[in-house]
């Protein structure tokens, strides 16, 4: 009964306090979803399985403060599911609000389509986007309609698209001004922000796609970094 409960479709129940890390073997109490439609996460064995049609957000509902990084180990699964499409390993951090009173994302709860997320400040990474042929990096100002994108933000090589079914590394940081996103033990993305989002929310984020993440964990950085 208790692994059923963890397996709730929408669980949107959050956690009094957060700790560094998730061995996914206690339910979903530390994660908040905004499914844009009936979507499968669960967590079983050290592994949380996303399995979504259409846009989903999975909130960390723990505030992080820089300097810090957010490490796991994602797979995208090619099984023959019907949303095993090998696409979006995405992802926001440093995300706030300006329309909630304690900038929080989860105190103005969206429906999971994309669109919606676009009035957050926030960075964002979308590896193997638009069905694994673009992987971005953007940093949302908090106006609809407008997600920034720089020339050299916008990658296509093979090197920084999915591979199906293999658990790769990704690591997203906001240490200061200077913004970082490794995948696969590489560097993807490096932005340096004058004007940093120094604390904020974390949300694994896809769309059509069946994702597994594994080893998650916040890691506070020194100021040395």
């Amino acid at each position: 009964m208790k692994r059923l409960a963890a397996a709730l479709l929408l669980l949107l129940l959050p956690a009094a306090a957060n700790p560094p890390t998730d061995d996914f073997r206690h339910g979903l109490s530390h994660w908040r979803i905004e499914a844009e439609a009936r979507s499968r996460v669960t967590v079983q064995d050290g592994v949380m399985d996303i399995d979504a049609p259409k846009g989903i957000s999975v909130w960390w509902t723990g505030e992080l403060t820089g300097p810090v990084a957010i490490e796991y180990e994602v797979m995208a699964v090619s099984a023959g599911g019907p949303n095993d499409a090998v696409s979006d390993v995405n992802a926001f951090w440093m995300a706030t609000d300006p329309a909630a009173p304690d900038g929080s994302p989860l105190s103005n709860p969206r429906s999971g389509a994309f669109g919606r997320y676009d009035t957050l400040k926030t960075y964002y990474v979308g590896i193997g986007g638009n069905r694994n042929t673009t992987t971005r990096m953007r940093r949302y100002v908090g106006e609809p309609g407008n997600r920034p994108l720089l020339p050299e933000h916008d990658r296509s090589d093979p090197a920084a698209l999915l591979v199906a079914n293999r658990w790769t590394a990704v690591r997203v940081a906001a240490e200061g001004g200077r913004i970082t996103v490794d995948y696969d033990g590489k560097r993807l993305f490096t932005m340096n922000d004058a004007t940093p989002y120094a604390r904020g929310w974390f949300a694994l984020r896809t769309t059509k796609s069946h994702l597994r993440i594994r080893n998650f964990r916040i890691v506070p950085l020194g100021t040395g970094h």
